[in-house]
């Protein structure tokens, strides 16, 4: 199969997460961010140029470049870029062909491929960071917006009892049922959807997703917690903060702390 990759030049966080939505909705299966470009791929058939063009037109400033990939392995191409990534001394997530971390409390083996949260990205090493501080001891979790499922994994080794990883696209599903399996976790249940599940309750909710997204949701997560739930949000700028904070407040959780990596923030509230 081949596959298109658009390189864009990109001026600034806010710039890099919309372009990221937009290009995610159009059907780009996979993103290699760095701190002033993003590599964007999509399966040469998948491509539909006039809705491109109009996403570009959004962007009146960016500059791209448009390469054809030839029958190219992703999943190959994938693993031979991926590298180990150390949340402090606390977590490290690597694939099976590393050399094991021991320097660590927890190890968490994926099989890198284009699925979100590798934890290359500050949102997913944020949210990381802030799970060390709760405790997960028999504990119900939702994973909002799972990818690779490294969230839930991580949820699983600290001890809940239940968790419920749920996310839209089918190549994430995938994904991280095949993680789940490679590290033994055996609490955690996969299932498809762009919602918040209202049917189950959860003592800690994990949501590592788009501002909008969770501003849509935030009832549901409100329905769906226990008294006293955490909840732990993330996939937004320092400059969403004003808008999360007042929307958390309207749906009666209280706002506890804000933890930030670059232009990137992570947000920790309670159900009262």
């Amino acid at each position: 199969m081949n596959y298109l990759q658009f390189g864009f030049e990109i001026e600034n966080a806010g710039q890099m997460e919309r372009l990221v939505a937009l290009l995610a909705d159009q059907g780009f299966e996979g993103f290699e961010e760095d701190e002033d470009s993003l590599d964007a791929f999509i399966p040469e058939h998948n491509f539909r140029e006039e809705e491109f063009a109009r996403a570009m037109d959004l962007f009146l400033t960016i500059s791209y470049t448009k390469t054809v990939l030839e029958n190219i392995n992703w999943n190959k191409k994938w693993e031979a870029d991926f590298k180990p990534v150390l949340v402090e001394d606390f977590v490290a997530i690597r694939a099976g062909f590393h050399q094991p971390v021991t320097n660590v409390e927890y190890e968490i083996i994926i099989t890198p491929k284009m699925s979100f949260g590798t934890g290359h990205h500050a949102t997913t090493y944020l949210m990381i960071k802030q799970m060390r501080q709760l405790d997960f001891s028999g504990a119900s979790v939702l994973d909002f917006g799972t990818g690779t499922g490294v969230l839930a994994i991580l949820a699983d080794k600290l001890g809940a009892e239940k968790v419920v990883a749920v996310d839209y696209d089918d190549w994430s599903i995938e994904n991280a049922n095949e993680n789940i399996l490679q590290n033994h976790s055996s609490s955690i249940r996969v299932i498809k959807g762009d919602t918040v599940p209202i049917t189950e309750k959860f003592n800690i909710i994990l949501a590592n997703i788009t501002l909008n997204v969770i501003l849509s949701d935030l009832s549901s997560i409100v329905t769906c917690s226990l008294t006293g739930a955490t909840i732990l949000l993330s996939g937004f700028l320092k400059d969403d903060e004003p808008t999360l904070v007042e929307n958390l407040e309207k749906v009666g959780l209280k706002y506890l702390s804000t933890m930030q990596r670059g232009d990137w923030i992570a947000v920790m509230a309670k159900n009262p």
